[in-house]
């Protein structure tokens, strides 16, 4: 099928915003942040293989509590709804209640997202005690698969046990689990387990590319195992809907596929790109103020509040601003070519740059893969480079485009291959563009 045949299939989605609103180009407003996710420490009890910040040991110079206390009052004053505290875990500092009485006096929600290992009965009292609004508890695939992912022996266990006295004392409760190669086949029986501890929301996110997981690449799906996990994920929202537990999908899933508008009913809208540095801000637990909490780096990390206000980072920084200024001439790949291009803008950028080294192409897309299909087609990725070991960091892949047929594979090989594009510098405040770099070349590195 030709690309123009392929396009004139397609939904056109109605009601569009305008470009320029919603990237941020000249002259388009700066908004606030809705959400801020907060490492509030990087801290650890588990040992997670795919962790992308490494965690295990509190980082150099985290910030004390009273320091904590003025960025819940910055928060406030920018105008952010919500704040998530994550870690690490959260619960492993000792002040971390103090935190979330300051969030909800100050009139914010906050939720805290853990793999509840050791949240006992006295830390749950007394979240709930200081307002918390709800929790979510990290469970990835089926009691082996978890552990093993989780590196530790009866994490399971106490994840459930976890999610269970915290139902009990009048928590809200939710849960979140990785997509990967690991758990894609287990998504509807554990979704069966959760439901009977009564869960209110499930989030489902891709495992990317990043901190330890980009030391296991065998972990990562691989883009042609796409259409076939969208065919789980209908059966996983017909469920949901059956058992009145709301579908919540990450950023990293999509776009544009023949679930688009089921997939994101709950936030009763389609994908409309990327929200980082947008709508989000993340919060490293030394201060660093970056555009994700899923992204770290010189690229991403705008700015320390010790420094700099969260306000002057979030205005002036580029790390906070590129994806509210960027244009189509940023995306390269197949993406730039997309009938969605315009509104999608390459999806979730966490997927995208830990893999191939910068945004803009990502190949972890429902419609892009149909439409390799409906061309004979696949893509599948290969590992280049590996990672340096830091926190957050990520290896070089390769976007690998050849024909399903296996025999057509054998004697053509690859039809394309996108090679990673390792951006090495940025202007560390204003509206410079990277400077992109060879592939192979070592990532520029993480400065103070």
């Amino acid at each position: 099928m030709k690309l123009a045949d392929a396009r004139r299939r397609l939904p056109v989605v109605a009601g569009l915003p305008q470009a320029a609103d919603r990237y941020g180009r000249p002259g388009a407003p700066r908004g606030n942040p809705t959400w801020a996710i907060w490492e509030l420490t990087l801290a650890c009890d588990q040992k997670c293989v795919h962790c992308g910040p490494r965690a295990g040991q509190r980082r150099p110079h985290e910030l004390d509590t009273d320091e904590c206390l003025r960025v819940v009052a910055e928060l406030k004053d920018l105008g952010c709804g919500e704040v998530v505290l994550i870690g690490g875990e959260a619960y492993l500092r000792n002040d971390f209640i103090l935190v979330v009485r300051a969030i909800r006096e100050a009139g914010m929600k906050c939720m805290i997202t853990t793999g509840g290992l050791n949240l006992d009965d006295d830390r749950l009292a007394a979240m709930i005690d200081a307002g918390m609004s709800s929790l979510a508890v990290s469970i990835d695939g089926l009691e082996a698969t978890h552990d093993g992912l989780r590196g530790v022996p009866g994490s399971w266990r106490a994840a459930f046990s976890t999610l269970r006295r915290a139902r009990a004392a009048g928590l809200p409760i939710a849960s979140n689990c990785q997509i990967n190669q690991r758990t894609r086949h287990e998504l509807l029986d554990l979704l069966e387990l959760l439901a009977a501890e009564g869960i209110r929301a499930w989030q489902l996110q891709l495992t990317v590319a990043h901190g330890n997981a980009a030391d296991h690449p065998e972990l990562i799906l691989q883009p042609y195992m796409v259409p076939e996990l969208f065919v789980t994920l209908e059966r996983v929202i017909d469920r949901c809907n059956a058992l009145g537990i709301r579908f919540w999908p990450a950023n990293s899933l999509g776009y544009f596929g023949p679930l688009e508008t089921r997939l994101r009913a709950a936030l009763r809208t389609h994908w409309r790109g990327c929200g980082a540095g947008v709508n989000t801000l993340g919060i490293d637990s030394d201060g660093g103020i970056k555009n994700c909490p899923s992204l770290g780096g010189p690229l991403n990390v705008g700015g320390n509040w010790r420094e700099r206000s969260i306000r002057e980072i979030w205005d002036d920084s580029y790390q906070l601003g590129y994806i509210r200024r960027r244009t189509l001439d940023d995306l390269w790949g197949y993406c730039r070519e997309c009938y969605y291009a315009e509104t999608c803008m390459a999806g979730c950028t966490a997927a995208s740059e830990p893999l191939l080294g910068r945004p803009g192409n990502n190949p972890f897309c429902a419609h892009r893969a149909e439409v390799m299909q409906a061309r004979g087609l696949r893509e599948r990725i290969e590992h280049v480079a590996p990672a340096s070991g830091k926190s957050f960091d990520n290896g070089l892949f390769r976007v690998v485009r050849e024909h399903i047929d296996p025999e057509l594979r054998r004697v053509h090989g690859p039809v394309h291959v996108d090679e990673p594009r390792v951006s090495r510098a940025v202007e560390p405040f204003g509206p410079g563009r990277p400077i992109d770099g060879e592939a192979g070349q070592e990532p520029a590195q993480e400065t103070a």
